[in-house]
């Protein structure tokens, strides 16, 4: 493990300043607009600007790299990065956050995909489930140091924004001097949405409810959480508890899909979603262990629904399809974190801040019951062209160069080759 992790160690050093920084300004901001008076419904705004502008830095960094190269777009890019986080305490307007956290997020997307092209470069077939293993846990790990960093802090003051873009800068250094060559040019996104839905609907629909949720989720549970009178701390240990139930069953719910109709574990998913988000409402904030389980155990499903997606079409895609059909799937998800905080956004300001699980809910009540209606309409996969199902990063910090790193793309391409055969 030790020999497949020290040659790029230093762009997951990057790739760590980056996740943790933005882990800081995910929680950092939406408390600060709180206080500000605004409303729900205009940080949602603020959200969505965000999830377009990482949507379009998916597609149009390909394009940068190719032109300048990847050195001087991380560059610039992790420079945006810093003076987005600046900005956000020298203007304190709703409409100009848009902005500032438009450039956050394709700054943050194109700086994604440099980094993860660059680790793709430096793998092998041996070692490329070890070092998306160890990328995975730095992911996790990295997003919930940002998290708890905004307790030491006001966030009412303008110290945390100079933190978060002093932590964005650092992220340059370890590559930016590093000795390795360039890696080959970035993954074009190509974008079929009919024919993602047509090859595999439960995939597409699913993914656009998961974006929806996960959206909602990681841009409006800080909102929740200032408006019940949490601490600070007591909203990062939220934040974190769902990721970390996230980490714990996003395994066993995957292998366990793949031992039946996938949709099946969808469908479950859904339900428990949808119960877990009512225990939430129900429970409320009065009694902060009881609520923390409740968030714990609706984590086991807010995070590994997307990879139950990426699965499933994949069972139905031809082995050289994987790279290509998990990036149409995150295109589709993009758009579902861009509608879904609007939703709950207008929601939490006309019926309260427990609007926030009802949404999240409803949106789970659609992703299993749509998933359980597909499968009267098209039976399962044979069992030789399934794919294993793979553990997948934070979804909120994947790109479609992520899935160059999965392990299924070797996997996928020795399948292939031997059909060639």
């Amino acid at each position: 493990m030790r020999s497949s992790i020290l040659p790029v160690a230093s762009l997951l050093m990057s790739a760590f300043f980056m996740l943790a920084a933005g882990g800081l300004a995910g929680y950092l901001i939406p408390l600060r607009a709180v206080q500000e008076g605004w409303s729900t419904f205009q940080i949602s705004l603020i959200a969505t600007g965000y999830a377009i502008a990482f949507t379009l830095g998916c597609i149009i960094t390909p394009r940068l790299v190719l032109r300048v190269g990847h050195i001087r777009v991380f560059a610039v890019l992790a420079a945006l990065m810093s003076i987005s986080l600046l900005m956000h305490a020298l203007v304190l307007n709703s409409v100009a956050w848009i902005f500032f956290r438009g450039i956050a997020g394709f700054s943050i997307a194109g700086g994604y995909m440099v980094i993860e092209s660059w680790l793709n470069e430096r793998v092998t077939n041996e070692t490329r489930g070890a070092v998306f293993s160890v990328y995975m846990a730095v992911s996790m790990i990295a997003v919930m140091t940002g998290q708890f960093i905004v307790p030491f802090g006001d966030p009412g003051a303008a110290s945390l924004f100079m933190v978060c873009a002093i932590i964005y800068a650092l992220a340059l250094m370890p590559t930016g001097l590093s000795s390795a060559q360039s890696p080959q040019p970035l993954t074009q996104v190509n974008v079929d949405l009919k024919g993602l839905y047509l090859k595999s609907p439960a995939a597409a629909v699913g993914s656009l409810l998961a974006g929806i949720v996960s959206g909602t989720w990681h841009n409006l549970a800080p909102v929740f959480a200032e408006q019940n009178g949490l601490t600070t701390t007591q909203g990062a240990t939220m934040l974190a508890a769902a990721m970390v139930g996230g980490a714990v069953f996003q395994i066993p719910l995957g292998r366990y899909s793949d031992r039946v109709d996938r949709r099946y574990m969808m469908t479950f998913a859904g339900a428990i979603g949808a119960f877990f988000c009512a225990i939430a409402i129900a429970a409320g904030t009065s009694n902060i262990y009881v609520f923390l389980a409740a968030v714990f155990l609706l984590g086991s499903v807010l995070f590994p629904i997307y990879a139950l997606n990426v699965a499933h079409a994949n069972d139905f895609a031809e082995p050289d399809e994987f790279v290509t059909v998990a990036g149409g799937l995150l295109i589709i998800y993009g758009v579902g974190t861009m509608v879904g905080p609007l939703i709950a956004g207008a929601a939490m300001d006309r019926f309260g801040s427990p609007s926030l699980f009802a949404v999240i809910g409803t949106a789970f009540v659609l992703y299993g019951s749509y998933a359980f209606y597909r499968t009267f309409r098209r039976p399962q996969a044979d069992d030789e062209e399934r794919t294993d199902f793979q553990a997948i990063p934070i979804p909120r910090t994947q790109t479609p160069q992520t899935y160059e790193l999965d392990p299924r793309v070797d996997v996928a391409v020795e399948e292939d080759a031997h059909e060639r055969l």
